[in-house]
């Protein structure tokens, strides 16, 4: 058979690498779409609320290949949600000395 289709057989040797790949980070790649909604919220509240830095210079300070798909400053509460992959996650300034924290 290789002989035959060596472009099948190379394909299918690689489409055997890469499932065992995916089967080894399979923890790593589950954690992912988590990462996205609050790497945004934790470093959006840190630029806005400890550095006070303006609103649009900490969007853009946060800004990464994937996109958000909902994004909410509530900066009455120093709040700040972000939704991506389908995950969404909050952050709340807490005071000087503690910064902000990812809510659970």
């Amino acid at each position: 058979m290789i002989r035959r289709h060596p472009i099948l057989s190379l394909f299918a040797v690689l489409l055997l690498v890469l499932l065992g790949w995916v089967w080894h980070e399979r923890v790593n790649l589950q954690a992912f779409p988590d990462i996205i909604a609050a790497y945004t919220a934790k470093e959006y509240c840190s630029c806005r609320y400890v550095a006070n830095n303006p609103a649009q210079y900490c969007r853009g300070y946060v800004k990464q290949y994937v996109p958000t798909s909902a994004f909410r400053d509530n900066p009455e509460r120093s709040e700040v949600t972000a939704s991506g992959l389908g995950r969404t996650h909050s952050a709340r300034w807490l005071g000087e000395r503690q910064g902000c924290r990812l809510l659970p």
